[in-house]
């Protein structure tokens, strides 16, 4: 599971990451080659991840985990990494001494849409984890209370893409889960 070789060195670029993750406190990737810092988690944003932790953690087969704020690289560049707001992958990351998942062992991505960086989220990270090969991706939108799901990742695009409204369930019938949406916070406008 861990992606950690010991014969791996840092690029500056990934240096600077560290450095500005720990010297700020906010999330850092790099998407692209693009180094990103996403803003901190308002109460709404981390209450529908707290809910879509608890709902997928009691729902999931034993072999699968939710994990908050765990990050995955590009397959092969793990200087090519996005941290969504809840990732499922095998369990046996849990005892990983490596902070990224490899990408081969994730099932489920999750970002939720934040006020002020959603053009990350609604455009930018669908190509990226189609390209990483993630095999689902899952955007919940608290600006018009909407979510969209996107699947069978192919060349760099999810061929097939779902849509719906607060309310209505997201099926994940690879994982055996239902996610309820009814009730997830919604920002106000």
């Amino acid at each position: 599971m861990a992606l950690a070789d010991p014969e791996y060195e840092m690029t500056p670029l990934r240096k600077a990451a560290e450095a500005a993750e720990a010297a700020t406190g906010l999330r850092a990737e790099i998407i692209r080659g693009v180094l990103t810092m996403s803003p901190r988690r308002t109460g709404k944003c981390a209450g529908i991840v707290n809910n879509l932790y608890d709902q997928l953690r009691s729902a999931l087969p034993e072999r699968l985990s939710p994990f908050p704020v765990a990050s995955v690289p590009m397959p092969g560049d793990p200087d090519d990494y996005a941290t969504p707001d809840l990732l499922v992958c095998d369990t046996g990351f849990a005892d990983s001494d490596d902070w990224l998942a490899d990408p081969g062992d994730v099932e489920l991505v999750v970002e939720v849409v934040s006020k002020g960086n959603s053009t990350k989220d609604t455009r930018d990270m669908v190509g990226w984890y189609a390209d990483a090969g993630i095999p689902v991706y899952l955007l919940i939108d608290p600006r018009d209370g909407s979510w969209t799901l996107y699947t069978l990742p192919r060349d760099g695009e999810f061929q097939a893409r779902r849509h719906g409204l607060y309310g209505e369930d997201v099926e994940l019938p690879d994982l055996g889960v239902k996610i309820t949406t009814e009730g997830l916070a919604r920002y106000d406008r």
